[in-house]
Parts: structure tokens; C-alpha cells; sequence
């Protein structure tokens, strides 16, 4: 009979999809790149998911986040990939945390149970609370640096956070890391400059398209999915 996960099983073998199965992962964030993620590794075979994310689809979602269509704006963002993970594979175990992530509130998460954790929220402080976090109980974490205002996909990478220098989200975050003795983080980053064609001056918001921001997720998956079935998480 064919499954979910046979043509995966031809490239990583039994017991990488075994491992797969046996792995809890929690995703913080379901925009265009959280959401690329999430979407990767429930079809890559891993058995437990948990998202989380405070928002709803909007409309201005569509561009770039795969769980975002017109037929579920105004839904929970949660409840929508919640619905989209069971569908790609009804056992994966999956849970839904539709709240805010704060500076003040990383603590009320459970962090030790999971296998790995993936940082793809925008908020400084709460994203510097998480990996300082993760460091402290020895949680793996990778995490997304900024993808608006890019256009390249191909200038995107994995590397340490000590080794990025054009991303200005990172910059914001490289420093204070830095004091905490955290300079290995691995962090998916675009080489890329910032650019846009409406200043910021008339426009306030963050540019994006459709290719760049997925493809973060993406990278943000294969760390995660290389790293259990090598066997280093």
C-alpha cells in the first residue's frame, strides 16, 4: 500500500523516517516563512507539531504565507495550519498555541519537550528572549533573520549569527547575543541589501513577494530535518 512518506523513505531510508516520527517540533511564527516551514517538516514525516501565532489571515497574507487564501481571512492562523498539517497526514500530532509571544511570557512555555525549536517571529525582544532561552536549557534552535524588502532567494543562507553583516534585523540582535556568549546560533540570512521601490517615508509597512520569504522556510525545514536523521539532534 502507498503512504504519505514513500518516496521520502527512498532518500533517507526506514530509520530516517522512523526518527522523523519519533521527533517534536515547535514552530513559533506563521507568516511567510514559519508558515514554509511548518508545511515542510509535517511533509517531511515529523510526528509531533506545535505552532504557534497570535494573528489571523489577512488579506495582505496572500502574497507571500501558504496557509493565506481568501476562503479563511480572519481565521486563526493556528487553527488554519492546524487544519492543513492533519490533512497532509492525520497522524502527525499537532497543537495550536494562539498567542503573542513576548519577552515576558517565553517562560510559560514548556520548551524542554520539544526536539527542536524554529524562530520565525519579527519582534526583537521576544525573539532574543527565545534563543537566550533555548541556549539555557539546551533546546536546539534555528532561527529566520529578516526577508523583507528582498528580492533574491539565492542570496539566502544558513550561517552562524556572528558571521552575517548586511541583514538589519540581525544586527539588532547580533550584539546582544554576543554578551550572552551566543555567537554559534545558526540563522537562515539574506545577503542581500534592502531595497524598495515606496520609501519608507510614504509607506511604513515591510515590502515582500512570494518567493523570498518561503524560501527562508524552507531553509529553516532542512536544517531541522538534516539535523535529526544525521543524528545530531
Amino acid at each position: 500500500m502507498e503512504t504519505v512518506y514513500d518516496r521520502t523513505k527512498l532518500l533517507i531510508g526506514e530509520d530516517g523516517i522512523d526518527r522523523l516520527k519519533s521527533k517534536s517540533v515547535i514552530v513559533f511564527g506563521l507568516g511567510g516563512v514559519g508558515g514554509m516551514a511548518t508545511e515542510s517538516i509535517a511533509r517531511a514525516g515529523v510526528g509531533s507539531i506545535t505552532v504557534v501565532d497570535f494573528d489571523v489571515v489577512n488579506i495582505t497574507n496572500i502574497n507571500r504565507q501558504i496557509i493565506a487564501l481568501h476562503s479563511n481571512t480572519g481565521k486563526k492562523k493556528t487553527d488554519v495550519m492546524k487544519e492543513r498539517i492533519k490533512d497532509i497526514n492525520p497522524d502527525i500530532k499537532v497543537e495550536g498555541i494562539s498567542d503573542r509571544i513576548t519577552e515576558n511570557n517565553i517562560s510559560t512555555f514548556d520548551l524542554k519537550k520539544f526536539d527542536y525549536i524554529i524562530d520565525a517571529i519579527d519582534d526583537v525582544p521576544a525573539k532574543l528572549e527565545l534563543i537566550i532561552k533555548a541556549y539555557e536549557i539546551n533546546v536546539p534552535i534555528v532561527s529566520s533573520m529578516g526577508t523583507g524588502d528582498k528580492l533574491d532567494p539565492e542570496k539566502l543562507s544558513l550561517k552562524k549569527i556572528k558571521d552575517t553583516n548586511t541583514c538589519p534585523l540581525a544586527k539588532s540582535i547580533r550584539g546582544t547575543l554576543r554578551k550572552h556568549g551566543i555567537e554559534d546560533l545558526i540563522v537562515v540570512c539574506s545577503a542581500e541589501q534592502p531595497g524598495r521601490v515606496v520609501p519608507r517615508s510614504e509607506c511604513s509597512e515591510t515590502s515582500s513577494i512570494s518567493f523570498v520569504p518561503p524560501a527562508a522556510g524552507l531553509l529553516l525545514a532542512k536544517k531541522v530535518i538534516v539535523d535529526f536523521i544525521s543524528g545530531d539532534q
